[in-house]
């Protein structure tokens, strides 16, 4: 097929590009940022989950394809690494604990300090699922992003798309401040500034922002074992000594500074040995929260535009850079993403 062109270099994005570009097609991927992974995906928490959680709309068929998706790109990228702890969550009450879903299991206080030594009062109860893991979101894109270059996607940095360019109704490209980059098919994957790149369309898109907290904290290597959810945190190490924490989202940005110090002194009480932990640094991103769930597929009836955006875009990247890349390539619509069509939401 013809030209694409991604907009957006977070893991959506790079993921769609590296797809489209192994299989051979011309992939142009502009990012408005200095470099990739520069907007909500270096803020995400970047937990990796096929089971559990809240997957609304279209990513009830998608999840079964998460783990799988992301044990193949391991095998086609060496230098990607996924931290495979697993996770642990628990309620303020067994009554209002999840059920366990598929490959997830119930386990009792014994087993919990054992996967996690370090805490002071392991609760009665949690739901530990083994598969689940951890990446770094900016390392990762990163990576995604050097290979769709090594399969001749063409990658440029600093490049603000302004507008969609529209010749007799249809779109054939996009504009930036200094060039039109012309496409086939535009693929927008910038989150939250979709809409309004939509706004010459006749589509629709009800996606709102939600904001969320991040805590940055310097800790003894191996403090936080597993991927740690408890009903007043969120805590897990991205790598030796580098824990990410949940921060509770306040209004007042004035008030952010205290509450990344509160979520501190949390971690502090609940796991022992960790007087040496030190808040690096915090910060709030806007991540894009479709109204019913994925918002994946063709904007126009004339297939000139495609949509990707989503909550839960660390675990399906994967699986949404290949499904997408099937059907830009194959013409075919892939029966995963039909409750994903933006026609459906």
């Amino acid at each position: 097929m013809s030209g694409v062109v991604v907009v957006g270099a977070g893991i959506v994005g790079s993921s769609v590009a590296y797809h489209l570009a192994r299989r051979g097609v011309p992939v142009t991927l502009l990012e408005q940022g200095s470099a990739p992974a520069t907007g909500v995906t270096k803020d995400s928490f970047a937990w990796v989950r096929g089971s559990g959680g809240h997957w609304p709309g279209g990513a009830q068929e998608l999840r079964e394809h998460v783990l799988a998706d992301y044990r193949r790109l391991e095998n086609e990228l060496p230098h990607l690494t996924v931290r495979r702890t697993g996770s642990l969550t628990w309620a303020d009450t067994p009554a209002q604990d999840s059920r366990p879903g598929p490959g997830q299991f119930r386990i009792g206080r014994s087993d919990i300090a054992a996967l996690e030594p370090n805490l002071r009062h392991p609760p009665d109860q949690a739901l530990h699922t083994p598969s689940d893991a951890g990446i770094d979101p900016t390392a990762m894109t990163h990576v995604l992003v050097a290979a769709a270059g090594a399969h001749g996607a063409t990658v440029l940095h600093n490049t603000a798309v302004t507008s969609l360019q529209v010749s007799n109704g249809r779109v054939e490209g996009v504009l930036t401040s200094t060039a039109l980059h012309a496409a086939e098919t535009v693929v927008l994957a910038a989150g939250t500034g979709v809409p309004k790149l939509c706004e010459q369309l006749s589509a629709d898109l009800a996606i709102a922002a939600s904001p969320a907290t991040l805590a940055r904290v310097t800790a003894p290597p191996g403090l936080v074992k597993t991927i740690v959810a408890g009903p007043e945190f969120e805590v897990r190490e991205v790598r030796d000594g580098d824990l990410l924490l949940v921060v509770p989202h306040v209004e007042v940005t004035a008030a952010l500074s205290q509450a990344a110090q509160a979520a501190l002194q949390r971690l502090k009480t609940t796991f022992q040995g960790s007087d040496q932990c030190r808040l690096v640094g915090y910060s709030t991103s806007q991540r894009p929260m479709p109204a019913r769930g994925p918002v994946i597929g063709y904007a126009t009836n004339d297939r000139s535009v495609y949509v990707a955006v989503m909550h839960s875009a660390i675990s399906l990247a994967p699986t949404v850079g290949r499904l997408i890349a099937d059907e830009l390539v194959t013409g075919r619509p892939a029966p995963e993403l039909q409750r994903c069509c933006p026609r459906a939401h």
